[in-house]
């Protein structure tokens, strides 16, 4: 009765279980998993995000497959004020529900059944439902650690064939928290011309550089024909508002043609609704307050991280540019879903297994920097003492 494209596994994994028996036990737990801004104790202005959904003018049904104009021009002055994106044309931004839902369109636009797509590993983990429910496989290619990651630019020539139609970065990657440097950029852009590939780029993370210093988007990469995923979701810790965006760029005569089926795919949906185009200048002006917040919390925690590691010699932190998120290398004494399932039973704590990100081996643990700081502290003691008796 149902297509191959959902016989996925739907029974809890081994993890999944153990946090459903430990919080049936009502035992508290210390979650530094926390990807949810909304929940992570941060002062939002609720009396302006709230106010911006009740435009009268969202009583008026206005289709436009692109989006609203305004929407979309509040978008383009976000790149050139953040970005120094400043040829950034509204007319290049389409409006989508979701950065799923951008990738979803970007598939359809270049793939035929069976077609290819190259992904970095490791990374985040939906990529392989949005491939399964587009009958799309794909093929990964690996980021490399020594002293920070690097892209492993000979993988991605040995990976192509002729029915690989695109190359997945996340800049920066989650969870490892790398950006692409200038030089992997300029190897991309000639790989996929070479081989006539587009560049699918995802920068929810983007402004989350922990240094403090703006990194240059891909909305306005003209090296190869790229598409640009971004959204409010990580941009004004506002996942609850659905907006999210493409941006097409490169050759001038792909750009156009991509840019007019995109057009099509989005007017098939229509899936953007009114309030949320109306209120999308004031729901990313909410950045401008949120992203200290944000920092703010990120440092701190990767402060604490640091200090208490200092005084163990088990466990090491990886190399972090951006993001939300923390990488702890352990010892390989058992599997890391193991690892993270006595860390739940035997301390409390909830942290993500490696291998959820497809990481090369069982040592790797993923952290959660916008913890709520007395929790974050408190977690890591518990982790760091149970990893050292």
């Amino acid at each position: 009765m149902f297509s191959n494209r959902t016989s996925w596994k739907l029974t809890p994994n081994r993890f999944a279980q153990a946090q459903a028996e430990v919080r049936e036990a009502g035992i508290d737990i210390l979650d530094l998993s926390v990807s949810n801004p909304t929940r992570a104790e941060l002062h939002y202005d609720a009396e302006t995000i709230l106010s911006s959904l009740g435009r009268p003018e969202a009583l008026d049904y206005d289709p436009q497959p692109l989006g609203l104009l305004s929407a979309r021009q509040a978008v383009a002055n976000y790149y050139r004020a953040d970005h120094e994106a400043y040829d950034l044309a509204p007319e290049s931004i389409i409006l989508t529900t979701s950065t799923s839902e951008g990738y979803s369109f970007v598939f359809r636009l270049l793939c035929n059944p069976g077609d290819e797509i190259l992904v970095p590993k490791p990374s985040y983990p939906l990529f392989e439902f949005l491939a399964d429910l587009h009958d799309v496989h794909l093929t990964p290619y690996p980021l490399l650690y020594d002293h920070g990651w690097q892209i492993d630019l000979p993988s991605l020539y040995q990976a192509v064939t002729p029915r690989t139609r695109a190359v997945v970065l996340v800049h920066p990657n989650n969870p490892t928290g790398s950006y692409t440097k200038p030089d992997e950029i300029n190897d991309l852009n000639h790989f996929c011309e070479a081989n006539a590939l587009a560049l699918i780029v995802d920068e929810v993370f983007l402004d989350y550089a922990h240094v403090g210093v703006a990194r240059p988007s891909f909305a306005q990469n003209n090296g190869a024909l790229t598409f640009t995923l971004s959204g409010l979701s990580k941009i004004s810790g506002l996942p609850q508002m659905k907006v999210a965006w493409v941006v097409t760029s490169g050759p001038e005569e792909r750009k156009k043609a991509a840019r007019a089926r995109l057009e099509v795919i989005a007017d098939t949906y229509l899936s953007m609704n009114a309030p949320l185009q109306l209120a999308t200048p004031a729901l990313l002006d909410q950045r401008k307050s949120l992203q200290p917040l944000l920092l703010d919390r990120v440092r701190a925690n990767l402060g604490e991280l640091d200090r208490q590691l200092t005084h163990q010699k088990t466990c090491r932190r990886l190399d972090v540019e951006g993001g939300w998120y923390a990488v702890l290398r352990v010892p390989a004494t058992q599997s890391d879903e193991d690892l993270a399932i006595d860390l739940l039973r035997k301390v409390g704590v909830l942290v993500h297994p490696g291998h959820f990100y497809d990481f090369p081996s069982d040592s790797y643990l993923v952290l959660s920097l916008i913890t709520p700081t007395s929790g974050f502290r408190e977690g890591i003691q518990r982790v760091l003492n149970l990893l050292n008796p």
